[in-house]
C-alpha cells in the first residue's frame, strides 16, 4: 500500500496527541482519587492544637480540631465581601489564644449579613472571660475573586473590617503570633453565627476517565479513517 508521507506524518502527529491526552486524563483521574482518599481520611481524623502544632496546612486541612484557651474579644475582624445565598455579608473572626502561650488561632464564628448603611457594623460581642475548649475544623481562609492593593489592611474600626486575611498583618495588630489557617467553629458550639462549612469542589475521577475515553476514541476513529483512505487510494484504478 502506497502511503503519502505527509498524510502519514499528520496521522502519527494527531494520533500521538490524542493518545497522550487520554493517558494524561487517566493520570489525572488517579491523582484525583488519591486526593479524595486523603481528604476523606483527614475529615475522619482529629487533632489537638497546641503551641507545638506546626503551621502545616497541607497536612491539617479539613481535620477536626480541638483547642483550649481563651477568646480575645477586644480584637475581632470582619472579613468583607462574603456572599451567602445571594446576600452580602461578613465572616466573623475572633482570635483564640492558646492556654499559657502567646499564640492564637483565628476562629471563624460564621457568616453575618451586611447592615445598611455599610458604615454601620454588626454587633458581634459576647462574654468570654473563662477558659474554654473549642471544637472545629481546620481550613484555609476564605478566598476572594479579586485582591485589591491594601485589602489586607484592617480598618481602624472595632471590629476591624478587612478584605483579605493576612495573618502576619493581623499578628502585628494583635501583638501575638497567629496560625496561618483558620478554625471553622463547630456548628453546635455557642457564640457563633451561620455556619455551613463545605469541602472545596473538584472534578471527580469519573469525569477525567470520561475525557480519557473521548481522546482514546478520537485516536481510534482517526486510525480507521487513515486506514480507509489508504485502502481507497490503493484500490483506485491506475491509468
Amino acid at each position: 500500500m502506497n502511503i503519502n508521507l505527509k498524510w502519514l506524518f499528520a496521522y502519527l502527529s494527531f494520533f500521538t496527541l490524542f493518545l497522550s491526552l487520554g493517558v494524561w486524563q487517566v493520570q489525572r483521574a488517579d491523582d484525583k482519587q488519591q486526593f479524595l482518599d486523603l481528604e476523606a481520611k483527614r475529615i475522619s481524623d482529629s487533632v489537638q492544637l497546641t503551641i507545638e502544632t506546626p503551621d502545616n496546612l497541607a497536612q491539617l486541612r479539613y481535620k477536626k480540631a480541638s483547642i483550649t484557651g481563651k477568646f480575645d474579644t477586644t480584637k475581632q475582624f470582619l472579613l468583607d465581601n462574603q456572599i451567602d445565598t445571594g446576600k452580602a455579608g461578613y465572616f466573623v473572626f475572633t482570635p483564640f489564644k492558646l492556654l499559657n502561650s502567646n499564640k492564637a488561632i483565628l476562629v471563624n464564628r460564621g457568616w453575618i449579613p451586611l447592615i445598611e448603611p455599610r458604615a454601620t457594623l454588626p454587633n458581634i460581642d459576647f462574654q468570654s472571660e473563662n477558659e474554654a475548649t473549642l471544637n472545629g475544623r481546620i481550613n484555609t481562609f476564605p478566598s476572594i475573586g479579586l485582591k485589591l492593593d491594601g485589602a489586607n489592611q484592617p480598618t481602624k474600626t472595632n471590629p476591624a473590617v478587612v478584605g483579605v486575611i493576612d495573618t502576619q498583618v493581623l499578628a502585628t495588630l494583635t501583638g501575638y503570633e497567629l496560625f496561618n489557617f483558620q478554625l471553622e467553629l463547630d456548628a453546635n458550639s455557642p457564640n457563633g453565627f451561620k455556619r455551613e462549612w463545605a469541602v472545596a469542589k473538584i472534578m471527580q475521577p469519573e469525569q477525567h476517565l470520561g475525557y480519557a475515553l473521548q481522546w482514546f476514541g478520537l485516536a481510534f476513529v482517526l486510525t480507521i479513517i487513515f486506514i480507509k483512505l489508504g485502502l481507497q487510494k490503493n484500490d483506485s484504478p491506475t491509468t
